[in-house]
């Protein structure tokens, strides 16, 4: 016995010694190096590891190939290096919290079930020396499920939706899916924090775009009205100041959800005395009609048709007010009038939008 591991090791040792490179020449592998990844929210997550054939092979049930029940070691979940996942943010694997970094990733298989390990070592060749006691981090238990073939193991990222996504190990017939979830609001709102300390402070857009990314999503909703006012009024002395009619729009539907009334109707005039051209006063109207603002939106849509009698939308945003302020008679007779002056490609829309205003079902 005592020969036979002696003749074992001594052949492992020529086997390594043969195979290793004492050098950096870039010689084609036939396991070779991939990088996946993918942005979930504000948090990239990039995954690196070897990718090994399937050549004919039984690989789920070699254990040459892939260890079992962790005997002798897990299995590194590729070729070569172990397997890394690095996330940039913190994250949950199948419900439990994982601190943003990389992780050396390695699995147990276990029949049809997998303990997948995050390794906070994780720069190992193979999973020889992974102590699972120390080096683990997380360990989460999944179920494998059928695939199409992959002769090349491969990781894929599926089922995304807004904060989460599921991560398949893809290798032969077997999937072995985990699900990845971000705090979509935290994570989201501490990266603008950061961002908009750099280059994006010099830009109103960038206040305007943060701002709005709040509002949409109905957090944090405070920081981002003085976000939205740095957009308009600019930094250290003014500087990169630019109130305009996007973040004046902003600023507006979040005093409206702030319900800080007195700001709200200031905001609203100053917005409506802006000078613009009569695209711009059209996307206002628009607006104001979509937010409820439908008197505001008449008197609007009144004013900058006197300044632009040609711009025969105006006299249409001032009909619509007038069909949402419950002046059905009025609202028609406006939008006749149009298609007077409208072009002719419009006709069919207009002689619809009068038969759904005089009919009452007419939306935005």
């Amino acid at each position: 016995m005592l020969k036979t591991n002696f003749t074992t090791l001594v052949l492992l040792f020529f086997t390594l010694f043969a195979s290793a490179q004492f050098h950096t020449l870039n010689i084609p592998q036939s396991s070779p190096e991939v990088q996946e990844s993918q942005k979930l929210g504000v948090t990239k997550i990039t995954i690196n590891y070897s990718s090994p054939s399937v050549k004919g092979r039984d690989v789920w049930n070699n254990p040459r190939i892939i260890p079992q029940q962790g005997n002798p070691i897990p299995w590194r979940a590729g070729a070569n290096m172990n397997t890394t996942i690095t996330f940039s943010t913190d994250v949950f694997i199948e419900g439990q919290k994982l601190k943003a970094g990389t992780y050396g990733f390695h699995i147990i298989p276990k029949g049809t079930t997998y303990t997948l390990l995050f390794a906070h070592n994780n720069n190992q060749w193979g999973s020889y020396y992974l102590d699972i006691d120390k080096d683990v981090t997380l360990s989460v238990e999944v179920t494998s499920e059928e695939s199409s073939f992959s002769e090349q193991l491969d990781f894929e990222f599926l089922d995304r939706t807004e904060n989460s996504l599921v991560i398949g190990l893809e290798w032969e017939k077997r999937r072995i899916p985990f699900k990845v979830e971000v705090d979509l609001n935290k994570t989201t709102v501490e990266s603008f924090r950061s961002e908009l300390r750099g280059i994006n402070t010099y830009h109103w857009q960038a206040w305007n775009d943060a701002a709005n990314w709040c509002l949409n999503h109905d957090t944090n909703l405070e920081e981002a009205l003085e976000w939205v006012n740095r957009s308009i009024n600019g930094g250290y002395g003014g500087f990169a100041a630019d109130k305009n009619l996007s973040n004046l729009g902003t600023k507006i539907q979040l005093l409206k959800k702030l319900n800080k009334t007195t700001e709200l109707e200031a905001t609203k005039t100053e917005a409506m005395r802006l000078d613009v051209t009569e695209n711009e006063a059209n996307g206002f109207g628009i607006f104001l009609m979509q937010n409820g603002f439908y008197q505001d939106a008449y008197d609007y849509n009144k004013t900058q048709f006197k300044q632009y009698p040609n711009a025969w939308f105006l006299q249409l945003n001032r009909g619509l007010s007038q069909y949402f302020l419950g002046n059905t008679k009025a609202a028609v007779k406006d939008i006749k009038k149009v298609l007077e002056s409208a072009p002719e490609q419009y006709h069919n829309r207009l002689n619809e939008i009068i038969n759904e205003v005089e009919s009452g079902t007419y939306t935005l």
